[in-house]
């Protein structure tokens, strides 16, 4: 009797055992959806505000600065004069020569009259029409020097710094006067050579402002370089379209955000803490709602996303197929797990 006690209890003891531990066994973890890559995806990037026009202006000739017209911060239209060299030694210059191509214009007016009524040679006839012609080229020359010597606006826009004062003598081509554009302003960024390469996918651009919460500003693209500065970066050059909002200054710091379309074939899309390694190999775990067990499944992580989600390859993953997406370094294969149930919308958070 005594020993049919003992087995009866043994046997109680190790179904109480068994049942510990498939309770132990039965882990509670998040579990998420595979995804394909081609997805929106959002990338930021530090920029700087730039004047749509910003340029150096600059005489055509050398000469003695006159005077400077406009100060520094000035408004100023297109066409408006800027500044003035001393005309005097141009003026002399272009007085001579008109006097030359006057005498020369009567001479050549002559002979080509006497060779209309064949009283002159042929070769008169050219030597006439050449010299008239070089003349009036060197004459024309002269009128364009002396008009050189005012400099004038290209553009609406505003008076930065002007770089001399008057009575300095300035050589030709040597910037006087810097002045930016009055339109739009730009964003410049620049881009790594991995997101460069993938330009073509980016579907649209904005930026915001610290000085300007809550204010969100389209962007719409200029350029991007073909080359790659020192750092190893592309710049890109994007117009502000502000529609009625703050117009943001040159000089000012943004952050930029580039909305891209993926189409990366056959990528997927997963949590970033869905992956751990064994060995020199990548692997997560794939959820079997029939039984609740997880198993192993090779993985190869190609990218990461700027939301916390690795694109992989994977022969055997589907999408739409669930995983553990948390704790995946405390599991093993064959575990049987629950999956957490998604917070519903009076339970932000799964807190209650």
């Amino acid at each position: 009797m005594k020993h049919y006690l003992g087995i009866v209890l043994l046997c109680l003891l190790c179904s109480c055992s068994g049942s510990k531990q498939q309770e132990q066994q039965q882990v509670l973890v998040k579990v998420d959806t595979v995804k394909l890559a081609s997805q929106r995806t959002h990338r930021q990037y530090p920029g700087k505000v730039k004047a749509a026009q910003d340029v150096s202006l600059a005489f055509r000739v050398s000469g003695t600065l006159q005077r400077i017209v406009v100060e520094d911060g000035a408004s100023v239209r297109q066409g408006q004069l800027l500044a003035e060299l001393d005309p005097t030694d141009y003026q002399v210059q272009l007085d001579a020569t008109e006097a030359e191509y006057r005498q020369i214009k009567g001479d050549a007016e002559r002979v080509m009259a006497l060779y209309a009524d064949s009283a002159t040679t042929a070769s008169q006839y050219d030597k006439a029409v050449y010299g008239l012609q070089q003349i009036t080229a060197k004459y024309r020359h002269h009128q364009d020097q002396l008009s050189y010597t005012r400099l004038y606006a290209p553009f609406n826009g505003f008076v930065q710094k002007h770089l001399f004062e008057a009575h300095e003598t300035v050589g030709a081509g040597m910037p006087i006067i810097s002045m930016i554009g009055g339109g739009e302003p730009e964003v410049e960024i620049n881009l790594p050579a991995a997101e460069y390469i993938r330009r073509e996918q980016f579907s649209s651009y904005h930026c915001t402002f610290q000085l300007y919460p809550g204010e969100v500003y389209p962007l719409k693209l200029i350029s991007i370089t073909p080359k790659a500065n020192a750092n190893q970066l592309y710049t890109m050059r994007l117009l502000i379209d502000s529609k009625g909002k703050p117009l943001p200054s040159p000089g000012m710091n943004t952050m930029v955000t580039i909305v891209s379309e993926e189409h990366d074939g056959e990528l997927l899309s997963v949590p970033g803490t869905a992956l751990f390694e064994e060995g020199r190999q990548s692997y997560l775990y794939r959820y079997s709602p029939s039984d609740g067990t997880i198993r192993k499944v090779v993985v190869k992580a190609v990218r990461a996303q700027s939301n916390g989600h690795i694109l992989v390859k994977s022969p055997t993953l589907q999408m739409g197929e669930v995983i553990v997406a948390t704790s995946v370094h405390h599991l093993k294969e064959g575990t049987r797990v629950t999956p957490m149930p998604a917070p519903t919308a009076t339970n932000v958070g799964g807190l209650l």
